[in-house]
């Protein structure tokens, strides 16, 4: 009876050293699992895993659109402060730029090439850093109207429709920040060819918006 009762106890044993044997093995699969979900939920979110730290830098930030207020007539004696539009944010943000005393008020076609040279230079350090940027060419020259024009007219190189929005809205403003280049309230502006002239309209809306409009406020002219 003892040698049965032995057969009979040692079998009792062994559901219960499985059980603790196969305890670990489903805590491992339920963490599996868990990790599994985890990775499945970032792939749909479009997230890629990776073992690796990754640097993705500093997250990007908008310039403030503004620069260091400071008296630009001090940079020289024969300079005045001119107000010049430059992108900043997708819209047209005024700046003041010098510019030769003498070229503001000796003529129309001075002042329309003193203000076309600041306007389409690179920003200096200060302004990039705020975020200021230029659409207009480097290589536009503004030359007199020819007979027949319009009263005040100013013959770019280039055809004013061939300028990118941005840049002939940069133009269109910062003209008309300057009383000689204005005519009955509008740029009137032509191109190199037998096009007419057009007159231009800086609007709030051609500030705020230049990239949507095709052209800013344009005017037929007689």
């Amino acid at each position: 009876m003892r040698g049965g009762s032995r057969l009979l106890a040692g079998p009792s044993r062994l559901p219960r050293r499985a059980a603790a044997v196969s305890r670990p093995r489903r805590r491992a699969a339920v963490v599996l699992g868990a990790v599994l979900a985890v990775a499945a939920l970032a792939s749909g979110c479009g997230i890629r895993t990776t073992s690796v730290p990754v640097d993705a830098g500093a997250a990007p930030s908008r310039g403030p659109c503004k620069v260091p207020s400071a008296d630009v007539t001090t940079r020289s004696p024969e300079s005045v402060a001119a107000s010049v539009y430059l992108l900043c944010a997708s819209q047209l943000v005024a700046v003041d730029r010098p510019v030769p005393a003498v070229a503001s008020g000796s003529g129309r076609l001075a002042a329309a090439r003193a203000l076309l040279e600041q306007v389409q230079q690179a920003p200096p350090e200060d302004e990039r850093v705020a975020g200021f940027s230029t659409a207009v060419p480097s290589g536009l020259r503004v030359a007199p109207s020819r007979s027949g024009d319009p009263a005040g007219t100013l013959r770019l190189s280039s055809q004013p429709e061939d300028l990118s929005t941005e840049a002939l809205a940069q133009l269109v403003c910062t003209y008309a920040e300057n009383e000689a280049l204005v005519t009955n309230g509008t740029v009137v502006l032509g191109g190199p060819g037998e096009y007419p002239p057009r007159g231009y309209l800086c609007t709030s809306q051609t500030k705020s918006r230049p990239q949507d409009v095709t052209t800013p406020d344009a005017l037929e002219l007689d």
